[in-house]
């Protein structure tokens, strides 16, 4: 049988190995594999956001469940609109427009102004079409301005961004990149100072990851926020729960088609590759540029404190069902957690912001 003749983005990533000498560390690998402009998982045309297969899409987010998880958001970032006297809403990473329809239908005149970032052209396209009827009230930018104010969201951004993978063989740390094997990428470890930030003890064969991209955008984000507070939903665990001894093969993984699997070397461009969120790291980086951290929780307890159940009130069977799966602890409620930060805001605000008014869980970051 002859093997399938290898994708344009293949090649692009052979080249890459080629001009790199035969080895590229992984956080590189992932960022083309996603991200190359024109043919990288989201930047290409597929569907990516949907509830079943049958929709050719990959994977469900939140929004895309229910629009209650909109809606409860919207109480809290109304709030928070308040306290930083602002009318203006920033989404990173808007996936298919659906979290901000909610959020903008919620919120009404509240929002004077909603500003996308996103890197994906298609998903842009797509964004443009569901937003339309919003008119200039939402606007779409490529990159960060140098000064931000008003109130940021980002629901499942820190996740794809790419992450560095350390291998530790019992006596020392290495990083795990990319080869080129006979036919395939293949793994390959070299000596490396990067260490886990976390003192262990870590098991022979441990693979894990480290995440500096992610905490380089906290700390940007943290450096340009003039006044405002940020909101970010996404799946992860505190530093000790991440390195903890029975997560030693880490939390890299790929979807496609609803299903999940462990080998982002293979497909590469038609899945999604994503690693959890180590949430002290995320932090300690927006401390460091001088953020408050107003809370941190399960998604469950946030949605639960902006009365999801209110809203649920009156809803008919199919839609109470949906918006269960969002606090269900064996499903997103547990997994998934809202961290926060703010600058510059109402000061009752900043001691008590609603998502996190019970069950914080700050002291364990």
């Amino acid at each position: 049988m002859t093997a399938a003749a290898p994708t344009p983005l293949v090649r692009l990533i052979r080249r890459a190995l080629t001009e790199a000498g035969g080895w590229l560390p992984f956080d590189r690998f992932m960022a083309m594999a996603l991200y190359a402009p024109g043919l990288g998982y989201y930047a290409h045309g597929s569907r990516k956001f949907g509830l079943l297969p049958q929709s050719g899409s990959d994977f469900v987010t939140a929004p895309e469940l229910s629009p209650i998880f909109g809606r409860a958001l919207a109480r809290q970032l109304a709030q928070a609109l308040d306290a930083c006297e602002s009318r203006e809403l920033w989404e990173f990473g808007a996936g298919s427009g659906a979290l901000a329809e909610q959020l903008l239908e919620a919120l009404g005149e509240r929002v004077a102004r909603y500003t996308i970032v996103d890197l994906s052209g298609s998903l842009r396209e797509r964004q443009r079409e569901r937003l339309a009827r919003f008119g200039e009230r939402v606007q779409w930018v490529d990159s960060l301005p140098e000064r931000i104010s008003g109130v940021v969201v980002g629901n499942e951004v820190l996740d794809a961004m790419p992450v560095k993978l350390l291998h530790f063989d019992g006596a020392q740390w290495q990083e795990r990149g990319v080869a080129l094997g006979e036919e395939a990428f293949t793994w390959q470890d070299r000596p490396s100072d990067e260490r886990p930030p976390h003192e262990g003890p870590f098991l022979p064969g441990t693979v894990t990851e480290i995440h500096p991209q992610a905490e380089a955008f906290i700390a940007t984000l943290a450096d340009r926020l003039q006044r405002g507070a940020i909101f970010l939903i996404d799946y992860g665990f505190p530093e000790a729960e991440y390195y903890h001894l029975q997560r030693h093969g880490g939390t890299l993984m790929c979807h496609r088609a609803h299903q999940a699997d462990s080998d982002p070397l293979s497909d590469v461009g038609e899945k999604d590759i994503t690693a959890h969120v180590n949430f002290t790291g995320i932090a300690l980086a927006a401390q460091d540029a001088g953020l408050e951290v107003l809370g941190y929780t399960s998604q469950a307890r946030f949605l639960l404190n902006c009365g999801v159940m209110e809203l649920l009130q009156g809803a008919d069977i199919p839609t109470i069902a949906h918006a269960q799966k969002l606090i269900h602890e064996h499903e997103m409620g547990e997994i998934f957690k809202v961290i926060a930060f703010a600058r510059g805001c109402d000061a009752a605000f900043m001691q008590q912001p609603l998502g996190f008014t019970e069950g914080d869980r700050t002291h364990r970051l």
